[in-house]
C-alpha cells in the first residue's frame, strides 16, 4: 500500500514541474511540430527523458518559455525564444506540447 501511494506522488511531482515521464495526457495542448508558422505559444510540457530535457533548457527551451514558429520544414521547426532562433526535429518537437497564449500574456 505504501508503495501504491509514493508511485502516484511521483508521478504528480512529475507533471508539476511539467516534464512528463509517463506520457500522461494533459487537455488542450499541442505538439510543437502540429502548430502553424508566426503561432506564439507556451511551453506546457516537455515529454521525454532526462538526457533530452537537460539539452533543451541548453538551449533555453524548458516549461513555460514564450516561443514562436517562425519555420517549418516536414515536421521539423525553427522556433524563437528570448530572442534565439533554435532549430528542432520533428522527434524532437513532437514531444514538445504547447498552450496558446492570451494577449494579456503574449505582451508581458
Amino acid at each position: 500500500m505504501i508503495a501504491g501511494n509514493l508511485g502516484a506522488k511521483i508521478k504528480i511531482g512529475i507533471i508539476l514541474i511539467g516534464i512528463n515521464f509517463m506520457n500522461t495526457p494533459i487537455p488542450f495542448q499541442t505538439a510543437l511540430d502540429q502548430l502553424e508558422t508566426g503561432k506564439l505559444v507556451c511551453i506546457s510540457e516537455i515529454r521525454t527523458d532526462r538526457q533530452l530535457a537537460r539539452r533543451l533548457l541548453g538551449l533555453g527551451i524548458r516549461v513555460g518559455s514564450r516561443v514562436m514558429v517562425t519555420q517549418q520544414r516536414d515536421k521539423g521547426v525553427v522556433v524563437a525564444c528570448d530572442g534565439n532562433r533554435v532549430a528542432l526535429g520533428g522527434t524532437v518537437a513532437s514531444k514538445l506540447f504547447t498552450q496558446p497564449m492570451n494577449l494579456a500574456e503574449a505582451s508581458q
